[in-house]
This record gives structure tokens, sequence and C-alpha cells, in this order.
């Protein structure tokens, strides 16, 4: 090489490659401008003052140094020698190729060396992501479970495999060598019968077809046979052939599945129609369905009213249902669920409804996984189905009575302090009409509180009717007459332009009933049905007639008893109930009234006396075509006869109570007030106490008080009546004692009788019946103590 002081100094600073002179021990003698650069100086003084050792300065492994001087004397020179070095300024790595030779003098002594430096970083680098892409792609063809190939289809038909995955090892028993080495070698594990396929798809594919996909099947070396499923596609063409890539995939266990399921075809549909079961079968590719002739008996068809396709069915299936059945297939087409299952209604040939439980799976799926064939039943599940909806029915009965009786309970309770406030008060306004005087310009107020007072006790009554802890009085009794007397009553109420139409039995139609209450259930049916027309012109039409009920009207009537029963109805022409209303409207104080029209409880008192007369109320109403109430009760046996209702006794004169001593117990103060103040203001001496205990200590601690009566409330808190009664009778057996409850039962008393307790009163409606009451009580004590 010539020196670069030389006249080839211009060419060395002027080369795109680093060039170089440096000494055998390994200092920089010279450099050129593309050497400098690449080292990251700016001068060439700069590199050669900065390198001390090319060896250890340079090379990233300081053994390439050795390496390459090894390759200089032994040859002379070095051609592409490839090595990592260090940028010697700023320390980064870099690939570069180096030319080189030795430089001698005329003895044959080595003066330096000279060469090329080539940065080839980029190139390394690409060839580096070329292998790493190369192995990857390697990696992921060996876990495909198959054989991975790409091979050259030449212009004359025969083959040459560039490419085959480990995977073909177990797949076809041959090495991917084999394949490489030997092409044929795919002809030769053919099975006999699928050789001329090969031969066809050849010719398919030198005539332009871009995709194959086939089963064949192979004999591997050891004999073993399999089915293979093959796909394959064009890459590219170029004068050497075709390009193509592709997947071979076992599919033996596949076919074999495939083959056991059409041996066993006839024998799962014999057994499936054997267990009444229709059973269809249905190719999703072609749209055709089979359906069996049981399945097609269950909906009254034959085979010349169907056309063999899905959508014979489809189109029969209720509009209501088509959603649901159609999203129960596609979840399983998906894959989401691992059956087919879905019920549904399908239209049968003489026009009914029927439902049908549908069952089915997909027996036939594409390589994607896409469903190719299904098969399942169809089972009449109509009688489930009607037994579920009277199931539902029952219950919400079940649980609309339960809610009535916990409503009647809570109104019951409220009812009974209600009414002690009402005592309260028309007892002070008695006393206070007395006071004041019958001139008096209060009198006028009294009188409208008064007024006010009673309308608010019919509400107590209604609310009391309603949970039935009111006193019955259950007597055997003519409906008819009852009725008739009650519509009496009721044409004098009825608004203008309302007519009442009667379509009464001429049965007597005799019940076990509270007259008053059966009265009281027609008027409030009554004057329901008026308010409805809310001020326009209607009808209407109340009937009686006895009606047999079988086992399932009864029950579908909430659980009645078989037999006769008499059925009151009430019906109009107004204008209907929707669901909802007819769904609350026994419910107490609801009411789609205008406020301050109705209270809500008319209907719920219905309910209330009906179910304490054992029978039952039916509704049957819808928006525009009006509504009809049918009350059921029991009709009473034969033999017995009917009681007449007796005459009200006529009102006797307060009596006098003077020197009388009665004792007073009731927890209520504003009654023990009022008692207190009205027997005083009669003449007697009494002493009253708001607890049964405080009363029994009081006879306790005064044993020599003379007491003519003892007059107890029943239900207190603490002690109740009873206990007060038999304290008070432990140690004064003699003492008359009066037991005063707003429920009186038999129970009560039953056990207060055998206490020796007197009399057991019902809370009177007034004070001057409760002062009728305690006289007569008095005056019953002193016949008792003439006689004894």
């Amino acid at each position: 090489m010539a020196t670069p002081d030389g006249d080839f100094s211009s060419l060395f600073n002027f080369l795109p490659i680093g060039a170089y002179r440096s000494a055998p021990d390994g200092r920089m003698i010279r450099a050129n401008e593309a050497l400098v650069r690449f080292n990251g100086y700016e001068r060439e003084a700069e590199l050669i003052g900065g390198v001390g050792n090319i060896a250890t300065e340079w090379y990233v492994d300081y053994r390439r140094r050795d390496d390459f001087r090894h390759l200089l004397e032994r040859d002379g020179h070095v051609r592409g020698f490839v090595s990592e070095v260090y940028r010697h300024k700023t320390r980064e790595r870099a690939w570069i190729s180096e030319n080189a030779h030795i430089v001698r003098d005329a003895d044959g002594r080595v003066l330096f060396y000279e060469g090329t430096v080539e940065d080839i970083t980029e190139r390394v680098e690409q060839q580096r992501d070329i292998r790493e892409q190369q192995d990857r792609m390697q990696a992921l063809a060996d876990q495909i479970p198959g054989m991975v190939f790409s091979l050259v289809v030449h212009h004359d038909g025969t083959r040459r495999y560039r490419y085959v995955s480990s995977g073909a090892r177990e797949l076809l028993g041959v090495s991917p060598d084999v394949f490489l080495q030997d092409p044929t070698v795919i002809t030769r594990l053919l099975h006999p019968d699928e050789r001329p396929r090969l031969q066809a798809e050849t010719q398919a594919l030198l005539a332009g077809k871009a995709v194959l996909s086939g089963e064949f099947r192979v004999v591997t070396p050891d004999g073993q046979q399999k089915w293979v499923h093959n796909r394959s596609c064009e890459a590219y063409r170029d004068k050497s052939g075709i390009h193509r890539v592709g997947v071979l995939l076992d599919i033996t266990e596949l076919k074999r599945m495939e083959e056991a399921l059409h041996r066993s075809e006839a024998l799962w549909k014999m057994a499936l129609e054997s267990a009444g079961d229709g059973v269809w079968d249905w190719n999703l590719a072609t749209g055709e369905e089979y359906l069996s002739d049981s399945l097609l008996t269950m909906y009254g068809y034959t085979r010349d009213d169907v056309q063999g396709v899905a959508a014979d069915l489809d189109e029969r299936t209720h509009p209501d249902d088509l959603a649901g059945m159609v999203a129960a297939r596609q979840a399983h087409f998906e894959g989401r669920t691992p059956v087919y299952r879905n019920e549904h209604r399908i239209r049968t040939r003489d026009g009914r409804w029927i439902w049908v439980l549908t069952r089915g799976a997909a027996v036939q799926r594409d390589a994607q996984g896409r469903p190719l064939r299904l098969v399942g039943t169809h089972t009449d599940i109509t009688e489930i189905k009607q037994a579920e909806e009277q199931q539902r029915q029952f219950e919400a009965q079940l649980r609309e009575r339960q809610k009535m009786e916990a409503i009647g309970t809570l109104a019951g309770g409220v009812a009974h302090d209600f009414n002690n406030l009402l005592a309260a008060i028309l007892g002070n306004l008695v006393l206070a009409r007395e006071d004041v005087g019958p001139e008096h310009p209060a009198q006028e107020s009294l009188t409208e509180i008064n007024r006010a007072a009673i309308r608010a006790r019919q509400l107590v009554q209604q609310i009391l009717t309603f949970s039935r802890r009111d006193a019955q009085t259950m007597e055997r009794r003519l409906l008819r007459p009852l009725m008739e007397e009650a519509l009496r009553l009721m044409r004098t109420l009825l608004p203008a332009g309302v007519r009442l139409s009667l379509r009464l039995d001429a049965l007597p139609l005799p019940v076990m009933a509270d007259g008053t209450q059966l009265q009281q259930v027609l008027m409030n049916l009554c004057t329901n049905a008026w308010q409805a027309f809310e001020g326009r012109a209607g009808e209407i039409t109340v009937a009686l007639h006895e009606e047999p009920l079988d086992a399932a009207k009864a029950l579908q009537l909430g659980g009645l008893s078989p037999g006769a029963y008499a059925c009151l109805s009430v019906a109009d022409n107004g204008p209907g109930m929707d669901a909802e209303t007819q769904r609350r409207v026994f419910e107490p104080f609801f009411t789609t009234k205008a406020p301050g029209v109705g209270t809500g409880l008319g209907l719920a008192v219905v309910h209330g006396i009906v179910k304490a007369h054992k029978g039952a109320i039916a509704l049957d109403s819808a928006p525009g075509r009006g509504t009809r109430f049918d009350v059921y009760l029991p009709l009473a046996p034969d033999g017995a006869s009917v009681d007449e209702p007796e005459a009200a006794p006529e009102a006797a004169a307060l009596p006098a109570l003077d020197g009388r001593h009665l004792v007073y117990v009731d927890d209520y103060e504003a009654l023990v007030f009022l008692v207190r103040r009205l027997l005083t203001k009669r003449g007697a001496r009494v002493t009253t106490f708001e607890s049964g205990q405080a009363a029994i200590d009081w006879l306790t601690e005064h044993g020599d008080e003379s007491i003519d009566l003892l007059v107890t409330d029943q239900n207190m808190p603490g002690l109740s009546g009873l206990e007060v009664a038999r304290a008070a009778l432990a140690r004064r057996p003699a003492l008359p004692v009066a037991i005063v409850s707003g429920h009186v039962n038999e129970a009560l008393m039953a056990e207060a009788a055998t206490l020796g307790v007197r009399e057991v009163l019902p809370k009177q409606d007034n004070m001057d019946a409760l002062g009728q009451a305690i006289g007569a009580l008095l005056e019953s004590s002193d016949r008792g103590r003439l006689t004894a």
C-alpha cells in the first residue's frame, strides 16, 4: 500500500470506509477521516493520541487481536475478518469487517499493518433478527399438533419440500429430514385408494387453484392407518413454481367418532321414539331437517304439510317465544352452553298451542368450531306447564290470603284503640250536654261533634268487620229475604241515572250467617259499583242463585269445600279494572277514587265478612267491559229451623246507684276518668285503677272495705282481666266481678265462668249503655244475696 503522504493521500481520506496503519504492538499510526468519525473523533490526531493498545481498547473480545495477527503472520493478509468492537471515544458497540496486509522492509522485517474497516452493524443486526424470527417460527410450528410444511410445486408437477415441522414424526412416523431429502415420501404414505386424489389436486394447483382443503388416509411405516386433514394455500409464484404453505392435522379419532355415531344413529332414534319424544336432525349447512313420525304426530302434521327444512317449525313457533329460542340456539352454537335447551310453544295443525321442551346438541363441527349438524328431541310438556301455572296461581292466592290476614290483625288492633278514644269522646259529650243544659248555645256544636264521632264509630265498625274481630251472630237465615231488605234501602240511595236490575232465584237459599253483615256486603258492593260510574248513567245487576261447586272450582276459589253454594253477584257496566287494580282491590285503604270520596275500606270489609262466613269472592273485570263480583256462601244443611232476628229490647231507664261502691280497672286513663265521673253523677262511690296490679294491691291493703262490684277490662298490659278476677276472687270469693272486652268469644266466657266471674260484657257503644249494664249487674247481685 502506498504511503498516505504520497500520491494516494487524497484517496486515503476520500475512502467511504475506514482505513488505517498500525504498529504490530497495537499502536495506531494513521487513520483516515472515515475511521476517525467511526470512533467518535473530529481529528486524526485525537484518535491516534487516544489509542494506546488496539487489542484492549478497541476489540470487545481482546483475543480477536491475537487471532487477527495470527492470520496476518500466517497468510500475509486477512479478508473479511468480522469482530465486535467499541467506538473508541463513545464506547458504543459495533460490528466491523476488516481487510488487511503486512508491509515489510527490504530485509523482510514487519514495518506496520495496513487495512480497511467496514461498519457492518446494521447487516449483523438484520441477520440476527432473521435468525431469531426463524427460531420463533420453528418453535411455533413445533407446537402445532400436526405437520406444518412449506413446499414448491414445480411446473412439471414434481414437488420439493422447503420446510417440514417436527410434528411430521408423530403424525406420519417420518422425520422432517426425510421429506426434505425425498419429496415423494408422501406418495408412498398415501392409502392406495387416495393416490388418485393427489394427482387431481396437483393438476388443480397447476390450473390456478389457490386453496386446498380436504381429508385423506395415510398408512404409517409401522402399519397404522390414519385420517389426515390437509389445508394449504398459495404464498406466491415464480419461475421455479408455486410456493405453498399448509398444515396436516390428525383427525383419526374424530372420524372414528363419526363412524360410531352413524352406527348408533338408528339405535338412539329408535330409543327416543319409544320414549315418546319427537326426534329431529338438522343439517345447518343445507337447512334441511329430518322430523320423526312421532314428532309430526305430536303436532298433527303429515309429511305433506312440511317441506323438510328448519324454517317449518320456526314458522309455527309462538312469536313471543321465538327470540328466546334463537338466543338459546346461538349460545350453544358459540359454545357458551354444553347443550341446546329451550321451552316454547308450537301451533298444532288444529290451531292449538302446545308447550314443548326441546333439547339438542351439535354432533358435528368444522375446523373453526362452527356447528354443522344438530340433533335433538321435542317433548310435550303442556300438562306440566299448566300445572306450574296453577301452582303459581295458588301460591299467589295463598300470599294474598296471608297478607290480608296480617293486615286484618293490624287493623283490628288499631280499631280497638280507636274505639276506646271514641268511647271517651262520646261519653264526655253526654256529660258535657248534661252540664251545659238543653238551652245552652254549645248544644249545636256538641251535636255536630256527636255526629262526627258516630261516623267515626261506623268506620271503626267496618275495620273491625274487616279484621273479623267484632262479635258475630251466626244464625240460619234465608238469604233472599235478607238481600231484598237491603235492596229496598239501596234503591233510595242510588244516584239519578243509575238503574238497578234484579235477578233473584225463587229459592230462599238458607245460609249460616250474620244477617247484618251480609246486608253490609251487598250495600258495599252496590256502592262500589255506582261510584265507578263517576256521575255517568249506568246499570247495576244483582243476581242470586244456587250453584254447585266441584272440587276443581272450589280449589280455584281458594280452597273451599265442594258442595252447594249460594252465589250473590253484583255486576256493573262501568269502566272496568286493569290487572294491577284487580290485584290490590281488596287491600284496606286502597282506592282509585279522588281524595275525600272513599275510605278504601268497602271491599276490604266485604272480603273480611265473606271469609268469616267460610265463603269466597271472585272478581271478573277488564278495562271497557265492566266489573262483576261473585260471592259464594255455603248453604246451611237441611233440617234446622230458620231463626228470625229478635226484636231489640226497649231501653230501660238509667238506674240510680246511690251509695253503691264500685271498683273499676282499665289501662286507658281517659276512660277511667270518664267512668268515675259518670258513675259518681249517678250517686255511686267509685274507686278506679289504671292497672290490674294496683287494684289487687289495694284489695290486699283494704280487706274490710265494702265493695258492691268489681269491673275490669280484659285487654291490659301486665295483668289481664282474667288474672285480676282470679286474684280478687282468691281474696274475696263472694265479690261480684265483671269483665269488659272488645272481643268476646266462647273461650273467654268459658274461662271466666270457671273462675266465678258473674258476667262478661262487650264494650258498650255509649256511657248510658255502660250505666245500664252496671245497674243490671248490681240488681242481679242483690237478688243473689236475697236468695242466699
